[in-house]
Formats: C-alpha cells, structure tokens, sequence
C-alpha cells in the first residue's frame, strides 16, 4: 500500500506549518519552498485541509496559514484521512456501510486485511505533529540534518 503524492506532500505541509508553530501565518510560497512543493499542487492541497478544519489561513500582505490546534494535537492519521479518505488494504474493510461482499462470512483474506488497517491506524493516529518536530530537533543535534 502506498500513499499518493496529496498524503506525501500534505503531511509534509503540515510539518512546515507545526515547525513555524506560534510565528504567525506562514506564506504559502514559504511552505512550498522550505518542503520543495510545487505551489500551485499545495494550493489544491491546503485547500482540503482547510476544509478538513486542519488549517485556518489568514488574507492579506502578512498573510499566510496556521494550524487550526497544537502541533500536539494534530496526528498524522488526521491529515492522511483528510487528504486521502479512510485507510485500508482492500475496499472490503473500509469504513463504509457500502462494502459488501458474498464471501464475507467465510472469507480467510479479510481478517489479514482488517489487521494491516487496523495496525496502520494505530500508528499513523499514535505520531503527532509535536513527534515529528522533535524527531527534526533530534536529527539536527545529531548532525544528521543540514
């Protein structure tokens, strides 16, 4: 299973913004320099986390975009949901009532993919935007980011 470009590019976005935490709104053209996005494909994806109440933004010559909460309460199942829908290996398991299917009673492939849902859930939805922040302060003491 592999994420798209809007779940890539977006959670990092999202970094950006949880890295300026507490300076203000941050340009657009900002976050798609600093996390080498095209600007015009961050647009479209700001646009859905706006809508997902995962960033507010701010109009005019200081404007820009904040996170709606704390980086500390942001995770990343949040923004990967918001940008690419529920999560799961096989449309059976998804989180719809639309998911029916004839083999569903006895089916020996469904439990293995409701345990990969079920175990990517709990760790995209266990990492913060706060984790992400201090895994980046770590990597710069350890000299391992320039």
């Amino acid at each position: 299973m592999k994420l798209s470009t809007k779940g890539r590019y977006g959670l990092k976005a999202m970094f950006e913004l949880a890295l300026n935490d507490g300076k203000g709104p941050i340009p657009l053209r900002n976050i798609a320099d600093n996390q080498n996005i095209s600007e015009h494909y961050l647009e479209q994806l700001i646009s859905v986390l706006k809508k997902g109440n995962l960033v507010n933004s701010v109009r005019g010559s200081k404007g820009g975009y904040m996170l709606t909460k704390p980086p500390s309460k942001i995770t990343v199942g949040e923004i990967i949901r918001a940008l690419e829908g529920d999560i799961a290996p096989s449309d059976c398991v998804l989180d719809t009532k639309h998911n029916n299917c004839i083999k569903e009673g006895y089916c020996a492939t469904k439990p293995v993919w409701e345990k990969i849902r079920d175990s990517i859930n709990e760790v995209i939805d266990s990492i913060t935007l706060a984790d992400m922040v201090e895994d980046q302060r770590k990597f710069k003491k350890q000299g391992l980011y320039v």
